[in-house]
């Protein structure tokens, strides 16, 4: 007997995975993951590029073209989306990502920002438009479905501004080739969904039966459940009737789902994007007091810690549920506030207690996301639930772009009275 262990061939792996693949509720968390990663991971991007993008301009500038055409259509999107197959809808997505990244790469540095901006408008439309259609096919996957879309949106933040960082500074590749590649990204969510993703529940327009709670048994199969309708979701995931679809009767959906998922979520997404984009950029101290070499390395820290606490969050949610949506936009508005005062008043003695607020900040921004969604699966009705999946995207994009708003003017207010009190670190970062 050879004393020395040999290592699989690549035959053995792929057989392995393709065994792994076979079970149904694996291939359904790998999907949802992959999707969840990619169709957020050219966000990412487009924000850790922003000094690269926009230069001097603020960098809210970056967000609020990221999010508002993303914003509108999760606001329209729900009512009339329906009519478009899903297949249809991943082409489109995917040719809108890589051309909307391929503007961005291509467009000279001689030209104005705006084509850039353009690019990033593009993308922002296919991640807004994925966001809503893949949550509401979590309708008909269930619970493997939310939590590999939970893990896979957790992990876009660290992969993404991961990605930018090893491209262009480990590899060298410089901003406009890391950009081009990037633009290949969105082929991987070709392959998840046309390959990958189990289509027995689509082709026949339905979720699979006994997943009505969020706790599924060990054993349920989606493609082994008995039929409840003829109809194809891929040519038509909507309603059974006329009345369910109509306008009316999708307001009145939203009404019902405003107070007690759209609010909560809303002012979470309003409070942890204004700390990321208005308030972080000040949270500055001497670098002798810190772990740092350089006042540029505290903000990318900040995101870092932020996308680590949302990544451990939305990974959660199969071994934690939390059913208050409102106490977690109540503790992030308090996280807002706290940081704010700290920003004028410069009463926090140590950065380290700093880092563990931003990531309990990003902790509570992943909770309330993926137990949202999870509440809508366990208690809305079963012929609402798609479109309500679907319809509350709305409220944490509009939030970003809330926040967007906000955070231009509050970053330049917060670093001018910081100047005018002795503290000029957020003038030197600038410099």
């Amino acid at each position: 007997m050879s004393g020395t262990a040999s290592l699989p061939s690549w035959a053995v792996c792929r057989a392995r995975l393709a065994v792994v693949l076979r079970h149904t509720d694996t291939r359904i968390l790998v999907s949802f993951w992959l999707l969840g990663l990619i169709n957020n991971v050219l966000c990412v991007v487009f924000l850790s590029a922003a000094q690269d993008l926009v230069g001097s301009l603020p960098k809210g500038i970056i967000l609020l073209a990221n999010m508002v055409p993303s914003f509108l259509l999760n606001l329209i999107g729900p009512y009339y989306m329906h009519v478009i197959s899903y297949r249809v809808r991943v082409l489109v997505f995917v040719a809108l990502a890589s051309t909307g990244m391929l503007v961005v790469a291509l467009t000279p540095p001689s030209q104005q920002v705006a084509f850039r901006l353009s690019g990033i408008v593009l993308a922002s439309l296919s991640s807004g438009g994925g966001e809503l259609s893949f949550l509401s096919l979590i309708h008909f996957y269930r619970q493997p479905a939310l939590v590999g879309w939970g893990l896979g949106t957790g992990a876009a933040g660290l992969v993404g501004s991961g990605l930018y960082e090893v491209m262009t500074e480990w590899w060298e590749f410089g901003v406009r080739k890391s950009l081009l590649l990037s633009a290949c990204l969105p082929i991987i969510m070709l392959v998840t969904f046309f390959v990958i993703l189990p289509q027995e529940p689509l082709r026949h327009g339905r979720g699979p039966k006994g997943y009505d709670e969020i706790p599924a048994a060990a054993d349920d199969r989606v493609d082994d459940e008995p039929l409840e309708s003829s109809r194809s979701a891929l040519l038509a995931p909507a309603a059974d009737d006329a009345a369910s679809t109509s306008l009316r009767a999708n307001l009145r959906r939203v009404k019902s789902l405003l107070v007690p998922y759209i609010v909560p979520v809303f002012l979470v997404y309003t409070a942890e994007y204004t700390i990321n984009q208005g308030v972080s950029p000040t949270l500055l101290f001497p670098v002798e007091s810190s772990p740092f070499k350089h006042l540029r390395s505290f903000y990318p820290f900040y995101s870092f810690l932020y996308q680590l606490g949302m990544f451990v969050a939305r990974s959660s949610v199969s071994v934690v549920r939390i059913h208050n949506l409102y106490l977690l936009s109540y503790l992030q508005v308090a996280n807002l506030a706290l940081l704010t005062f700290h920003a004028l008043f410069n009463f926090i003695p140590s950065v380290y207690i700093v880092f563990a607020v931003v990531f309990w900040e990003g902790l509570l921004g992943g909770c309330v996301y993926v137990n949202c969604f999870a509440e809508i699966l366990e208690r809305v009705p079963a012929e609402d639930r798609e479109f309500s999946l679907g319809a509350t995207v709305v409220s944490n994009s509009a939030g970003i772009c809330m926040a967007g708003l906000i955070s231009i003017p509050l970053e330049t207010k917060l670093c001018g009275y910081q100047a005018a009190h002795g503290r000029d670190w957020c003038r030197r970062v600038q410099v």
